[in-house]
């Protein structure tokens, strides 16, 4: 599917670009461009090939696949531009800088349909990968929740291997089969595709060295968890070192140019959604207003970034003295108690519900964005008396700005555990980058519209 869609999309970029470039031209002096937006859809699947745009290790997640795709679309404009070159031909620039851009356009689009629907065919538990879990009791058990919890990522745990000193048969309902050394046999008794090792001491060089040989005749794909747990993306690279591949972590870039960049884009945009959202915001004002007695704006006493304290702004969504009946309610709280959620509060106004479901009562948030208190993207804004229970680890989230949205909202909101939140919060900080905060952002608005998870 990938491939007749890559075709087709390029096939409509060429032909719209074509369209644009020459309206009311000659047959005779368009012919050759017909003819090359016929033979450019071609190429590009050819090239995506060769880049190897259609493994499915590409599919379903990650940037990699839209990256290829790219890449793509900007060798097919060298390549046009270089053979016009030096075969002499006049090719018109305007069909070149119109129908190729058009294409990438149009096949990365198609490219993000694709990819919702297999994540959609991934919920109903279609297209997924059997994966055998080799690692200690507890780290298998993390891997099988957090498959079933996100199915996107398309892998099933479907047996375990733990150390042969192993006292139990089952973890989490998956079947424990053997040992470490018995690794390969279970792949091949059970059908997997996929063996997953996760950090553990008995799994060496030579160990694993061992698996690799008795699984590469089938192609059985093997992934290693390393030790160092949330860090991803461009911060990891393989070092050969004295004929030893080295893992090579760089720090997390908190400081510098890119920061700076990102305070610009922050400012520059929570400015703009000031000016366009203005009409919105006094709607909601007149609302919260007429619906019960007390101020619009709630004002809040949030931790920031180094520990600083900030007042964060937000449309007042309960009734007044809301936060002196928390106490009388804590026996009904629904967290695991550092957070305090409930489902159906009876502190929330009827306004003020619908305020949340939508995340509208953050909009005055950008107010703090805007005196850069705050950033469009970041961890949650925690309370001070959360931050005094926080465990040291927990205190990284600090290190930046905290955000209005995030990974916890696209992972959920309201619905995560807080373990998950700081997870999430601390892989954002250990990985961040600016196509990461774009990239959450656009997920930010099906998050938003579909209004689940808020409460």
């Amino acid at each position: 599917m990938a491939v007749v869609f890559d075709f087709l999309s390029v096939l409509a970029g060429t032909l719209l670009g074509f369209a644009l470039r020459f309206p009311g031209y000659s047959y005779s002096y368009t012919l050759p461009y017909v003819v090359l937006s016929f033979v450019l859809p071609v190429v590009w699947v050819l090239v995506l090939a060769a880049s190897r745009a259609y493994r499915p290790a590409v599919f379903g997640e990650g940037s990699e696949e839209y990256r290829r795709v790219f890449n793509a679309g900007f060798v097919l404009i060298a390549f046009v531009a270089i053979f016009a070159y030096a075969a002499k031909a006049d090719v018109a620039r305007g069909y070149v800088m119109t129908a190729l851009p058009l294409a990438t356009a149009l096949n990365l689009g198609c490219r993000y349909v694709l990819r919702k629907r297999l994540h959609a065919r991934r919920s109903r538990g279609q297209c997924m990968r059997s994966v055998v879990a080799v690692g200690h009791e507890s780290a298998v058990g993390e891997l099988i929740r957090q498959l079933r919890k996100e199915p996107f990522h398309g892998m099933r745990v479907v047996a375990a291997c733990l150390p042969d000193e192993r006292i139990v048969d089952t973890i989490e309902d998956v079947p424990v089969l053997g040992g470490f050394a018995d690794a390969a046999e279970v792949v091949h008794r059970v059908g997997a595709r996929t063996v997953a090792v996760l950090g553990c001491p008995e799994m060496d060089a030579v160990a694993l060295r061992q698996l690799a040989w008795r699984l590469e005749d089938d192609e059985i794909e093997l992934c290693v968890a390393p030790a160092l747990m949330d860090v991803a993306g461009p911060r990891i690279s393989i070092r050969p070192v004295a004929g030893l591949p080295l893992l090579n972590v760089e720090h997390p870039e908190l400081s510098g140019g890119r920061r700076l960049v990102k305070g610009a884009f922050d400012r520059s945009v929570a400015g703009l959604l000031l000016v366009l959202t203005a009409p919105l915001m006094l709607a909601i004002v007149l609302a919260v207003r007429l619906d019960t007695p007390g101020a619009a704006i709630f004002r809040q006493v949030r931790v920031g970034k180094g520990g600083k304290d900030f007042v964060v702004f937000k449309f007042r969504t309960m009734h007044l003295g809301a936060e002196d009946l928390q106490a009388s309610l804590e026996e009904v709280n629904e967290t695991d108690g550092m957070i305090f959620k409930i489902r159906r509060d009876p502190r929330v106004t009827g306004v003020g519900a619908k305020l949340r479901k939508y995340s509208l009562d953050e909009l005055p948030q950008l107010l703090n964005v805007l005196r850069g208190e705050m950033s469009l993207v970041g961890p949650r804004p925690p309370l001070p008396e959360q931050v005094d229970r926080f465990p040291e680890e927990v205190r990284r989230r600090l290190v930046v700005k905290p955000g209005m949205t995030g990974l916890w909202q696209v992972s959920g909101r309201s619905d995560l555990s807080w373990e998950d939140s700081v997870r999430l919060d601390l892989r954002y900080v250990e990985n961040w980058s600016l196509a990461m905060d774009m990239q959450i952002i656009w997920k930010t608005w099906a998050t938003v519209m579909r209004g689940s998870g808020a409460y």
